[in-house]
């Protein structure tokens, strides 16, 4: 009697270890399960102007030797075969030489719904292959 409710302890805390374990990785790994890979016609590549000023901080020495990604930062546009028109940001600076008519392929990463103000929206393009568009 007593190792049966012993059993069903175990039981019920592996159950909900589980459980955990796995709505860790769905939160955590949200942008990869639900990204989108997108192959279309390049219709704008912005890039992001930050008033900001360069200056050396004095705390660690790897931090001081590290450039903020946000001065790299693109917003980009993808138009799909269908018409369809992919927005994203991106800190990638492979982006700096996509033009605009080049054709592209891309992974786009949503933010996750329980982001309120950027649910539904992408981040971090990133560009997997550049390529001229054949002639059409």
């Amino acid at each position: 009697m007593m190792m049966n409710t012993v059993k069903r302890y175990l039981k019920a805390i592996l159950v909900l270890i589980v459980l955990f374990f796995g709505a860790y990785i769905f939160v955590e790994f949200y942008p990869y399960i639900f990204s989108k890979h997108v192959v279309g016609v390049i219709e704008s590549v912005e890039r992001v102007q930050l008033n900001v000023a360069l200056m050396q901080n004095s705390g660690d020495a790897a931090a001081n030797n590290s450039i903020n990604p946000q001065l790299f930062s693109f917003s980009i546009a993808i138009k799909t075969p269908d018409g369809e028109i992919h927005t994203s940001s991106a800190e990638d600076r492979q982006w700096a030489v996509a033009q605009k008519g080049q054709c592209v392929e891309a992974e786009l990463y949503p933010y996750a719904p329980w982001k309120l103000m950027k649910g539904g929206t992408y981040f971090n393009a990133r560009l997997d292959r550049l390529f001229e568009c054949p002639a059409q």
